[in-house]
Protein backbone atom coordinates (compact mmCIF):
# COMPACT_ATOMS: atom_id res chain seq x y z
CA UNK A 1 0.00 0.00 0.00
CA UNK A 2 2.74 2.22 0.95
CA UNK A 3 4.55 1.95 -2.49
CA UNK A 4 1.22 2.74 -4.36
CA UNK A 5 0.84 5.60 -2.53
CA UNK A 6 4.62 7.02 -3.36
CA UNK A 7 4.16 6.45 -6.80
CA UNK A 8 0.94 8.58 -6.93
CA UNK A 9 2.63 10.69 -5.19
CA UNK A 10 5.57 11.16 -7.22
CA UNK A 11 3.49 11.17 -10.32
CA UNK A 12 1.66 13.93 -9.18
CA UNK A 13 4.76 16.37 -8.86
CA UNK A 14 6.09 14.58 -12.02
CA UNK A 15 2.72 16.12 -13.71
CA UNK A 16 3.22 19.30 -11.42
CA UNK A 17 6.85 20.12 -13.05
CA UNK A 18 5.44 19.17 -17.02
CA UNK A 19 3.10 21.93 -16.31
CA UNK A 20 6.26 24.36 -15.85
CA UNK A 21 8.20 22.57 -18.52
CA UNK A 22 5.59 22.81 -20.74
CA UNK A 23 4.90 26.84 -19.94
CA UNK A 24 8.79 26.87 -21.37
CA UNK A 25 8.19 25.57 -24.35
CA UNK A 26 6.11 27.37 -25.41
CA UNK A 27 8.16 30.73 -26.13
CA UNK A 28 10.56 30.74 -29.01
CA UNK A 29 13.42 32.83 -28.04
CA UNK A 30 14.95 32.87 -24.48
CA UNK A 31 17.74 35.15 -22.98
CA UNK A 32 20.84 32.91 -21.32
CA UNK A 33 18.29 32.74 -18.05
CA UNK A 34 15.60 31.72 -19.66
CA UNK A 35 17.70 28.82 -21.43
CA UNK A 36 19.26 27.55 -18.35
CA UNK A 37 15.85 27.45 -16.57
CA UNK A 38 14.71 25.88 -19.65
CA UNK A 39 17.19 22.93 -19.39
CA UNK A 40 16.99 22.93 -15.56
CA UNK A 41 13.37 21.99 -15.50
CA UNK A 42 13.29 19.41 -18.59
CA UNK A 43 16.24 17.65 -16.21
CA UNK A 44 13.75 17.85 -13.01
CA UNK A 45 11.05 16.12 -14.66
CA UNK A 46 13.19 13.62 -16.04
CA UNK A 47 14.47 12.77 -12.90
CA UNK A 48 10.63 12.61 -11.89
CA UNK A 49 9.86 10.66 -14.71
CA UNK A 50 12.81 8.09 -14.20
CA UNK A 51 11.58 7.90 -10.43
CA UNK A 52 8.24 7.85 -10.91
CA UNK A 53 8.76 4.97 -13.07
CA UNK A 54 10.87 2.78 -10.74
CA UNK A 55 8.14 3.46 -7.68
CA UNK A 56 5.68 2.40 -9.71
CA UNK A 57 8.14 -0.61 -10.98
CA UNK A 58 8.66 -1.35 -7.43
CA UNK A 59 4.68 -1.42 -6.72
CA UNK A 60 4.29 -3.68 -8.98
CA UNK A 61 7.45 -6.41 -8.05
CA UNK A 62 10.24 -5.50 -10.00
CA UNK A 63 13.29 -5.33 -8.68
CA UNK A 64 14.91 -1.86 -10.40
CA UNK A 65 17.63 0.44 -8.73
CA UNK A 66 19.50 2.45 -11.53
CA UNK A 67 17.86 4.89 -14.32
CA UNK A 68 18.84 2.66 -16.43
CA UNK A 69 17.20 -0.43 -15.19
CA UNK A 70 14.05 1.45 -14.71
CA UNK A 71 13.61 2.33 -18.19
CA UNK A 72 14.87 -1.03 -19.45
CA UNK A 73 12.00 -2.65 -17.32
CA UNK A 74 9.57 0.36 -18.45
CA UNK A 75 10.05 -0.64 -21.90
CA UNK A 76 10.22 -4.42 -21.62
CA UNK A 77 6.59 -4.35 -19.96
CA UNK A 78 5.39 -1.61 -22.30
CA UNK A 79 4.81 1.29 -19.96
CA UNK A 80 7.68 3.44 -22.13
CA UNK A 81 7.47 3.11 -25.93
CA UNK A 82 10.99 4.43 -26.94
CA UNK A 83 13.94 2.45 -25.04
CA UNK A 84 16.55 3.31 -26.32
CA UNK A 85 15.71 7.35 -27.02
CA UNK A 86 14.82 6.79 -23.60
CA UNK A 87 18.19 6.10 -22.74
CA UNK A 88 20.05 8.68 -25.30
CA UNK A 89 17.47 11.41 -23.16
CA UNK A 90 19.04 9.72 -19.95
CA UNK A 91 22.35 10.29 -21.20
CA UNK A 92 21.81 13.99 -22.70
CA UNK A 93 22.23 15.28 -19.00
CA UNK A 94 25.77 15.40 -19.78
CA UNK A 95 25.57 17.54 -22.63
CA UNK A 96 22.68 19.67 -20.61
CA UNK A 97 25.61 20.74 -18.37
CA UNK A 98 27.17 22.89 -20.04
CA UNK A 99 25.03 25.33 -20.68
CA UNK A 100 27.50 28.20 -20.35
CA UNK A 101 28.93 27.21 -24.54
CA UNK A 102 25.77 28.82 -26.93
CA UNK A 103 26.18 25.75 -29.12
CA UNK A 104 25.45 23.17 -26.95
CA UNK A 105 22.83 25.15 -25.13
CA UNK A 106 21.02 25.48 -28.47
CA UNK A 107 21.53 21.56 -29.03
CA UNK A 108 20.39 20.75 -25.90
CA UNK A 109 17.29 23.41 -26.23
CA UNK A 110 16.07 22.02 -29.54
CA UNK A 111 16.66 17.98 -28.18
CA UNK A 112 14.37 18.50 -25.24
CA UNK A 113 11.69 20.81 -27.80
CA UNK A 114 11.64 18.33 -30.32
CA UNK A 115 12.90 14.82 -29.16
CA UNK A 116 13.01 14.46 -25.55
CA UNK A 117 10.20 16.38 -24.31
CA UNK A 118 7.52 14.25 -26.09
CA UNK A 119 8.60 11.56 -24.43
CA UNK A 120 7.91 12.79 -20.80
CA UNK A 121 4.08 13.77 -22.39
CA UNK A 122 3.54 10.26 -23.56
CA UNK A 123 4.44 8.55 -20.30
CA UNK A 124 2.49 11.26 -18.32
CA UNK A 125 -0.61 10.16 -20.94
CA UNK A 126 0.13 6.78 -19.99
CA UNK A 127 -0.01 6.97 -16.22
CA UNK A 128 -3.00 8.67 -16.30
CA UNK A 129 -4.11 5.25 -17.96
CA UNK A 130 -2.81 3.59 -14.83
CA UNK A 131 -5.81 2.08 -13.09
CA UNK A 132 -6.06 3.70 -9.75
Amino acid sequence: MQSELRWKQRFQNFEASLRELHAALEKTEYTTLERAGLIQLFEISFELAWKTLKDMLTYEGYDVNSPKSTLRQAFANGTIADGELWLKALDGRNLFSHTYNNELAAEAISLIKQTYSPLLFALEAKLKTMPS
